[in-house]
């Protein structure tokens, strides 16, 4: 895909504080309606901070679905229409229009928000949410990566100045944090959501599904649930163009494929000994009361 990088650099917004939460035009122009959006009883919200897990999960639970009823679309319809963003407000795109156009049931929709900016309509209807957090290394360098590539995310500028925004939480949907340890204090009193670990997916995927499938109710046969564990490596949905988002206009391949890794570990390939000493400091410190515990390593 050729991508004109004039054009393209025009579309890359500001950032700004909306709420006390760092974000930009594209996630707050349609508040209003992105807020008012009606959820039903069977719709499943599929959370994540930016990039850290989240096509995956999506993909995984559209294979749970839809995998066995409608595989022509798994074959002609990419997985951001499938599970549509609800959060984007573009010129050319609506997410909440999409949500609200899903001729699937249950609809799976997917977002960006840290816990307090999820529309209320998800919480009346008592609606099943899966929310996946990512160890803060991997998740910043993975971050890092796509917003190069990416036109409508605000200019990443160097990695080191951006390690630091992202350890004062002044990225795109905020401190991951606040948004990871926002989610899990909400699980004590929300019983239907489940909370998953990026790096257990990748330790043990098909285990991670059946926690899944226990969750939402779900029984796939032996059959199925080989293919659905088969079809989800990194790998092979890399290779998928409806999964790798290489049908999406506003993203540059040449400066850095959507699925570039998939791996835990690969940010002893971007921090320096400095660098990571200052983030485990500035990490133990943020979070000090948190009960969350993550691997940077597996």
């Amino acid at each position: 895909m050729s991508v004109d990088p004039d054009k393209m650099d025009s579309l890359r917004p500001e950032i700004f504080d909306f709420k006390g939460v760092s974000m930009s035009h594209y996630f707050t122009n349609n508040w209003e309606n992105i807020q008012n959006f009606q959820a039903r009883p069977d719709d499943i919200l599929i959370a994540t901070y930016p990039k850290a897990g989240t096509t995956w999960a999506s993909y995984i639970l559209d294979l749970l679905y839809f995998g066995q009823t409608s595989k022509e679309c798994q074959t002609s319809i990419p997985i951001y229409e499938r599970v549509p963003f609800l959060d984007i407000y573009t010129s050319e795109q609506s997410g909440v229009d999409l949500a609200d156009k899903l001729p699937t049931s249950p609809r799976l929709i997917k977002t960006h928000f840290p816990v307090q900016f999820v529309p209320k309509s998800f919480w009346e209807q008592n609606c099943r949410v899966v929310y996946v957090a990512r160890n803060a290394k991997d998740n910043v360098v993975s971050y890092f990566h796509f917003d190069r590539m990416n036109f409508v995310q605000p200019e990443p500028g160097d990695w080191n100045n951006y390690l630091h925004r992202f350890m004062e939480g002044k990225l795109v949907f905020g401190s991951w944090y606040d948004h990871v340890n926002g989610w899990w204090k909400k699980k004590p009193s929300y019983s239907k959501l489940h909370y998953m670990f990026y790096e257990d997916m990748i330790e043990d995927t098909g285990r991670e599904i059946d926690k899944l499938c226990s969750f939402l109710g779900l029984s796939p046969s032996v059959e199925e649930k080989k293919g659905i564990t088969d079809g989800v490596q990194f790998d092979n949905m890399k290779k998928n163009n409806m999964a790798n988002y290489s049908t999406c206009t506003v993203m540059d391949f040449k400066i850095s494929p959507f699925m570039r890794k998939g791996k835990v570990g690969d940010w002893k390939n971007h921090f320096t000994v400095a660098q990571n000493e200052e983030f485990d400091e500035d990490y133990e410190k943020k979070m000090k009361d948190s009960t969350l515990q993550f691997r940077t390593e597996i």
